[in-house]
């Protein structure tokens, strides 16, 4: 059973930049997608972006443009490179791996504020 662990979320200002990672235990496989949702209070869980085994991305409109999401096969990690954060983006970030079925990671908390 494949586990994912996130990490990289933190208290960052408006205009800043961070980086979150999803590391995952177990195997996984090219053919596995691999991604970010992100869920801000009271709100549902929103799709952020997707990689392919392929490498190749695709964003939310929102998003599109500032975020960029890459995976490595070896080490078995995906990505989320956040650039121009606004308060808008502060949630929880989930990433999630589907194949049969779909894994989510704990998530980790972004919080964009001044």
């Amino acid at each position: 059973q494949v586990q994912l662990v996130e990490s990289g979320g933190d208290l960052v200002q408006p205009g800043g930049s961070l980086r979150l990672s999803c590391a995952a235990s177990g195997s996984i496989f090219r053919t596995d997608v691999m991604g970010w949702y992100r869920q801000a209070p009271g709100k549902p869980r929103e799709f952020v972006a997707v990689v392919t085994g392929g490498g190749s991305p695709n964003y939310a409109a929102s998003v599109k443009g500032r975020f960029t999401a890459s995976r490595d096969n070896a080490k078995k990690t995906v990505y989320l490179q956040m650039n121009g954060l606004t308060p808008e983006d502060t949630a929880v970030y989930y990433c999630y791996l589907r194949r049969s079925t779909v894994v989510w990671g704990q998530g980790t908390q972004v919080t964009v504020s001044s």
